[in-house]
């Protein structure tokens, strides 16, 4: 009986310092440093379902909005606070809110953001201009046509030149072309 103790002894022990091996090599964190690459610039290339939207007619309450509709101009209804708009050609993709106006294009003359060419710009209601290298995402938008809308206190004109966004309020805006910006 005292060999077949010592046997599972012997056993016992072994696999006590076979697990107690394992679980030395588990660890919660990883040494090393992080090593990323740059942003390209430009969107990954792979199909993405984008939810769509319709230019619908606004709901039947008034706007909160005491800024009258341009003459012609069609309303365009938020979404949560922003409308998602993306202009005839496809090239140009922008948010609006009330405060701010966002577009996203692959700009010829832009400037340079940390090496990097911008590919965004931001307009506030007060004027204030920022250049941003960044990605608007998934987001659903409405092709415009060539004519006037309004939206959260935004007229937005799109033709073939470009499209110009202007604040009600403030009389601030933009013109947005894939050849450059113009803030006014």
């Amino acid at each position: 009986m005292a060999g077949k103790a010592i046997r599972a002894a012997t056993c016992i022990g072994t696999g006590a310092v076979a697990l107690a091996v394992v679980l030395s090599g588990c660890s919660d964190s990883t040494d090393g440093t992080p090593v990323g690459s740059a942003p390209s610039g430009t969107e990954p290339d792979f199909p993405t379902t984008r939810p769509s939207r319709t230019t619908s007619a606004p709901p039947s309450a008034p706007p909160s909005s005491t800024t009258p509709i341009p003459p012609g101009a069609q309303a365009l209804t938020p979404q949560d606070g922003y409308v998602y708009i993306e202009t005839k050609s496809g090239l140009t993709r922008c948010q609006l809110t009330a405060d701010a106006v966002g577009c996203e294009a692959q700009f010829e003359n832009a400037p340079s953001i940390d090496g990097f060419p911008a590919n965004g710009v931001n307009l506030t209601a007060d004027g204030t201009v920022t250049w941003i290298v960044g990605n608007l995402g998934d987001i659903p938008t409405v092709p415009l046509d060539y004519r006037t809308y309004t939206a959260l206190g935004w007229t937005i004109e799109a033709s073939a030149a470009g499209t110009r966004f202007t604040n009600d309020g403030t009389g601030h805006g933009m013109l947005v072309r894939i050849e450059g910006v113009e803030t006014y």
